[in-house]
């Protein structure tokens, strides 16, 4: 029997969190597979370079340090090749595809670094706009259950149960700092959570104690959902003014859920899903105000997967010979800028690369880390021509962890699949999207286009 997957219904604060994760190499628009292939080889230097064997016997020591050199070498060769040969093209504003930019490849170290982030709603709670250390030293004992619950049996329990009585910790002592940090209008919604969150605590310590481990991850994200409530409390309106040139487009100052529901075709096993989707206007608006508009025009209803090769899932590319949406208003494709946010900026950086910006180390806000992170499809050699076709990615590689992969800072992140994400990975070309709607956040969106008639 085919399978219904749906979402489940949260409050707007609850709609933060996720599971699986990504990041790998690069989309564009429009440039040609063949060209990547064509790349020449000179353009991805391996990190460490191998010398021919010395005659004499080496000793145990230097037979280490030799094998760590060449392993290191290893990593950086499969990380260069896989940049060479796998990146599919992204695009479909005529046959777009993914953009064949030389990376700049990162130190080993980067590359052996701690695991990133994965989780999307950890994501998510980690780009708010806000600085508030007390809360935060709630949030990350919370999040590291998940790493706690991969051991094995009952075994984990020992060390999620020290997870929860840090978090309790942190929220007792820092209660005050916390209920500071709120907005002055949502300060009473702020406390109702943190109250919620307090007895959350003393049930999970609870379901600790009575070794029931299957009911951890529940009541985990229950929590975190809290936290991300009150997080969300912390931010007080917009924080920055979007430059004047755009400041006129549909913008979405804050943020908003939509529910995406797809009909699949020939798969006997999932007849219908329906993806939640966390759309971030705080770092980027112009983009995500963009799709919210295009969805509220009910743009991509009834539009077909038009990419899913294990690499992205794209759609957007309307029927006819437009590469994007046509304003009714202007008769004209509508563009959008790209938008990039960068950690310790106030506000995003449009129009340009970070590489263009010489920002080889910055740290993007929303990085191409989640399974589903969802981004802005656009031309190769234009930065501002994006319009409407988005794509999710679906590639997860250790080797190219956050903002040490060839699409950060390239491409404009907005959101992220939050809900039944896993399943992106089962859509085909020529399934389905029987509809997009916002379920939250809609009274964020400034300039809505779609209610002007024409």
């Amino acid at each position: 029997m085919a399978a219904i997957i749906s979402c489940h219904k949260y409050s707007f604060s609850q709609l933060t969190t996720a599971q699986t994760f990504v990041s790998h190499t690069l989309p564009s628009k429009f440039i040609k597979l063949s060209s990547l292939r064509n790349a020449s080889s000179q353009q991805f230097k391996p990190l460490c370079s191998s010398e021919k064997s010395a005659s004499f016997e080496l000793t145990d020591e230097q037979q280490r340090d030799r094998f760590s050199s060449i392993k290191k070498s290893a990593i950086s060769i499969a990380l260069a090749v896989g940049l060479v040969t796998g990146v599919p093209d992204l695009g479909y504003l005529g046959q777009a595809n993914a953009a064949a930019i030389a990376p700049t490849l990162p130190d080993v170290s980067v590359l052996i670094s701690g695991p990133p982030i994965k989780d999307p709603g950890a994501l998510l709670r980690y780009a708010l706009p806000i600085d508030n250390k007390a809360i935060r030293e709630v949030q990350k004992p919370l999040e590291d259950i998940t790493e706690s619950l991969k051991i094995a049996g009952v075994k984990a329990l020992d060390s999620v149960e020290r997870n929860v009585r840090q978090a309790s910790r942190a929220l007792k002592q820092g209660r005050t700092l916390i209920v500071g940090g709120l907005a002055k209008s949502k300060v009473d919604d702020g406390i109702e959570l943190l109250n919620k969150l307090e007895s959350g605590l003393d049930e999970l310590q609870k379901i600790v104690e009575d070794r029931k481990r299957d009911a951890v991850a529940p009541k985990q994200k229950e929590l975190l959902n809290y936290v991300g409530g009150v997080e969300e409390d912390m931010v007080d309106g917009f924080p920055y003014e979007v430059p004047e040139e755009y400041r006129n487009m549909p913008l979405l100052k804050g943020r908003a859920a939509v529910d995406m529901k797809v009909k699949v075709k020939d798969n006997p096993n999932l007849n219908e899903c329906v993806f939640r989707i966390v759309l971030d206007g705080y770092n980027a608006p112009v983009t995500a105000g963009n799709f919210v508009d295009l969805v509220e025009r009910h743009f991509y209803d009834g539009m077909e997967i038009q990419r899913a090769d294990g690499f992205v899932v794209q759609t957007g590319d309307p029927e006819g010979p437009a590469e994007g949406f046509i304003d009714p208003s202007t008769e004209k494709t509508r563009t959008i800028p790209l938008e990039i946010m960068v950690n310790g900026e106030k506000a995003p950086f449009y129009g340009e690369t970070l590489e263009e910006l010489g920002l080889y180390k910055a740290q993007t806000r929303l990085p191409f880390n989640a399974f589903g992170t969802m981004a802005m499809a656009r031309e190769e050699f234009e930065n501002n021509s994006a319009s409407s076709q988005v794509f999710w990615l679906l590639k997860e590689s250790e080797l190219t962890p956050s903002n040490a992969n060839i699409l950060d800072g390239r491409y404009a992140v907005f959101g992220y699949v939050t809900e039944n994400e896993d399943f992106l990975a089962d859509l085909k070309v020529g399934d389905v999207i029987e509809s997009i709607q916002v379920v939250a956040g809609l009274d964020n969106l400034a300039n809505p286009s779609y209610k002007i008639a024409g």
